[in-house]
């Protein structure tokens, strides 16, 4: 059994290219989710719209990379107006349904036949992170951290994506000891009161909606940049629920709780990995009990039994207060 590598793994994970991703989506879920009350189940769909921002632009329009961001987050301020227009003035779980809708016609939509041309299909885009590789101080080759071993691109992405991390929590940190802030955590706990009081409740929640979305543009960057292409399958209703689950463990409605649960999330996955093959690999675990090919679906099977007796336990998640997991009903 070598427990080195399994440490190694779950560490590197911990602060890998994917806890990044989610931290990143989960802020932006935060501040709909945890702060104001809105169910989103869609952040995918922001996800896919900033990815494939970049990749449109800069395959098709030839534009740089960082102009290609720009119109990512246009285009999640114009889907986040497209969902909340017609479903903020409704009760909360209209939304919810538009939005998981939404996030699976945009996938359906980059993989069709008719806009093979603009989005490459089911194959995907490929070949524009180039600009931000570019920029890469680390080198060339595998970068060793203590336990933590990642390539160069990936470090330069995680260096960049952690400081992503910190600038959004930090303002989220900001807004929600605003004024601002103070009116969307009443419109989570009673609307009507806010409404009474000569506050437009409709347009507090819209900017919620489209301040969320647009951090969830940001993590569909990371991600295309990630895998230096987009490919629609990636951008499944998965990622929406690997975000939540990143939220509800840390503490929704926290200002550190998407971000440590991300970080636990994506070490739970990779420890119970490893474990598990290192176990399989040295005949400790029989293979009529489990093999090498079902460690991949038995780990979330593992992680998902620990979230649900972490909701039995502990519902406000390590870090949250159970009073800020009240629901806009």
């Amino acid at each position: 059994m070598d427990f080195r590598s399994v440490i190694d793994n779950s560490f590197s994970a911990a602060v890998g290219v994917d806890a990044v991703i989610y931290a990143l989506a989960a802020i932006g879920l935060n501040l709909q989710f945890g702060y104001t009350g809105l169910l989103n189940f869609g952040q995918v769909g922001f996800a896919a719209v900033g990815a494939y921002g970049i990749a449109i632009s800069v395959t098709y329009l030839g534009w740089g990379l960082w102009a290609g961001m720009a119109v990512g987050l246009a285009a999640a301020v114009v889907l986040a107006l497209l969902l909340g227009l017609p479903t903020l003035r409704l009760r909360a779980d209209y939304l919810a349904i538009v939005t998981i809708a939404a996030g699976e016609i945009i996938r359906l939509v980059a993989r069709s036949v008719t806009f093979n041309e603009y989005t490459g299909g089911s194959a995907g885009l490929s070949q524009f992170a180039g600009d931000f590789y570019d920029l890469n101080p680390y080198g060339s080759g595998r970068q060793t951290l203590g336990p933590i071993q990642l390539s160069s691109n990936d470090l330069w992405l995680v260096t960049v994506g952690w400081l992503a991390v910190l600038l959004l929590t930090l303002f989220v940190w900001t807004i929600m000891r605003s004024p601002w802030g103070r009116v969307l955590k009443a419109i989570r706990e009673d609307e009507d009161a806010v409404r009474s009081l000569g506050k437009n409740a409709y347009w507090y929640k819209m900017q919620s909606l489209i301040l969320g979305g647009m951090m969830g543009a940001i993590a569909g960057f990371a991600f295309a940049i990630a895998k230096t292409s987009v490919q629609p399958d990636n951008y499944s209703t998965d990622f929406t629920f690997f975000a939540y689950a990143a939220l509800i463990l840390g503490g929704a409605a926290t200002t550190w709780g998407p971000v440590i649960g991300a970080i636990i999330f994506w070490f739970l996955l990779a420890f119970t990995d490893s474990l598990l093959r290192q176990l399989v690999a040295n005949d400790k675990l029989p293979e009529a009990i489990i093999s090498g090919t079902q460690v991949g679906q038995v780990r979330f099977m593992l992680v998902g039994v620990g979230l649900v007796a972490l909701m039995v336990f502990r519902p406000q998640g390590i870090f949250g207060n159970k009073r800020e997991l009240a629901l806009d009903e």
